[in-house]
């Protein structure tokens, strides 16, 4: 397998240093400007805008050294055809530092500007090594403040090569799933999706026994008494590689019940799937992977709330969390694999630290094929990548999942007629 070329720049070890005032800086909070928070708003052109936090440095106006900066590192991801459109043409950072606090409090935005900087990034060569761009103090251009502010800012790329596969169609369809290579599409994998409702632990783990129940897995033992249609259970998704050899699956391990009195799926009760892989010689043993939990969060935004963990060799009741996040439920988005955010510092994956996969899911009603792309440092082998596609198909099945119970679900996933919502 052949990956496509990405490339990831850095903005890290964000710093502020701010010229001694005697008056306080007019700002929502009208405080003196050495306790004023201060956050950035960063843009490249054509791409979306990010927000940051930056922490104020106690570093005397002569002292030239880097900040010991703790705030969190920006990213912006370069696929393909955003490397092709910047090649040959030197694109514009601009960072721009406003003091107070970050949104709006009652419609009013209580920020104030400091000022800006901006970085030239050539990305010719990035795709094949290290540069750095920017890496040192800066004066914020303001013609406000006399003396000017001085934003530390480290801007760098790294390659950052993933493999990308594109599902051939919805996952509960049981489709191929393509390898893309520039205009190449090439079938890789094919799944196939079975909902068998009345099947409890036909897809566990051979070795999966009543003393592995812990933390909410004997939910799926416990539902007997659910009415029918007001459960939703026993849906499994395998993969096979060319050759027809099972190699992943995501098996619905807790069902999807609406919480008392509701028509949803709640947080305090979700439903969970296992990422597996095979055990051993026979096809029929599999090993957990990985746990996904979802449910259906309420707020001023519908949404999908998601955790997975990975399972680590102390079973299942020790799980390491690498993402969780909430995706909105009529516009879609993307579940995240990121060893560079908060959830992933502990991620036992690999030892490079850095983008593990992503997968796009589009939104309620919406036909779905998501788009899914891994870092190549964490697929040795076909294998390795098809656990990433079939949990890429369980959190796109968890958004049909979590639909309310008062909405039809079609019929992939359906017994037979009398399971038909009206």
């Amino acid at each position: 397998m052949d990956p496509c070329p990405f490339v990831r720049l850095i903005i890290e070890s964000l710093s502020l240093k701010l010229p001694l005032t005697t008056k306080p800086i007019t700002s929502a909070a009208g405080i003196h400007s050495s306790a004023t928070p201060c956050y950035c708003k960063l843009r490249i052109k054509s791409f979306p805008s990010q927000t940051a936090l930056i922490p104020l440095s106690t570093a005397t106006a002569s002292d030239t050294s880097s900040p010991d900066s703790t705030s969190t590192a920006i990213n912006f991801h370069l696929d393909p055809a955003a490397l092709r459109r910047l090649q040959g043409k030197p694109v514009l950072l601009t960072v721009s530092v406003y003091s107070g606090r970050l949104g709006r409090t009652c419609g009013l935005s209580g920020n104030k500007m400091l000022g800006r900087v901006g970085v030239m990034i050539n990305i010719d060569g990035s795709v094949s090594k290290p540069v750095v761009f920017q890496n040192g103090w800066m004066k914020l251009r303001s013609e406000a403040e006399k003396p000017a502010a001085c934003l530390y800012l480290k801007v760098r790329s790294e390659p950052d090569p993933r493999f990308l596969f594109h599902f051939g169609g919805e996952p509960e369809c049981s489709p191929v799933v393509f390898q893309i290579q520039g205009n190449i599409r090439q079938p890789v994998f094919s799944c196939k999706f079975s909902a068998d409702r009345n099947s409890r632990s036909r897809s566990l783990p051979s070795d999966f026994t009543m003393n592995n129940l812990n933390r909410g897995w004997s939910t799926t033992f416990s539902s007997g008494k659910e009415k029918p249609g007001r459960e939703r259970k026993g849906w499994m998704i395998v993969v096979h590689d060319l050759s027809g050899s099972s190699i992943a699956a995501a098996s619905m391990i807790t069902p999807f019940v609406p919480s008392q009195g509701s028509d949803r799926v709640s947080r305090s009760n979700p439903g969970a799937w296992l990422i597996l892989r095979p055990h051993g010689t026979s096809i029929s043993n599999w090993k957990p992977w990985g746990r996904l939990e979802a449910w259906r969060e309420r707020g001023p935004v519908d949404g999908l709330g998601y955790k997975f963990e990975l399972v680590t060799d102390s079973g299942m009741t020790s799980g390491v969390l690498i993402s969780e996040g909430t995706m909105n439920i009529r516009k879609g988005g993307k579940f995240c694999i990121d060893e560079s955010l908060k959830y992933s510092r502990a991620s036992p994956l690999s030892n490079i630290k850095g983008f593990v996969m992503s997968s796009s899911i589009e939104g309620e009603g919406k036909t779905s094929k998501p788009m899914v792309q891994v870092g190549v440092q964490h697929v040795t082998c076909m294998a390795d990548a098809a656990l990433f596609i079939a949990l890429s198909a369980a959190i796109d099945l968890s958004m049909d999942a979590c639909k309310l119970f008062t909405c039809k679900l079609r019929k992939e996933f359906l017994q037979d007629e009398q399971d038909f919502l009206s």
